[in-house]
């Protein structure tokens, strides 16, 4: 008796969860498939682009001052 009423507890939970990410499959499906889909553009570019931090931006300057060295050493 016992194991019956568990079996089918876990069954309906399994039912549950299973219908549940269908739902939301096809909710982000349609938003994606819509013309106004800009939040999808955003992101994509937000992830392509690399992230500003310090090391970057020390490199930046590093290769900003060899530039200069070298536009010096050609006009000596």
């Amino acid at each position: 008796m016992e194991s019956t009423k568990v079996t089918i507890a876990a069954l309906l939970f399994i039912v549950l969860i299973v219908g549940s990410n269908f739902v939301m499959y096809y909710i982000a499906r349609s938003w994606t498939k819509s013309g106004d889909s800009r939040w999808m553009s955003a992101l994509k570019d937000s992830l392509s682009k690399p992230l500003e931090g310090t090391s970057n931006k020390s490199m930046a300057e590093l290769r900003k001052q060899v530039e200069e060295l070298e536009s010096k050493k050609k006009t000596e």
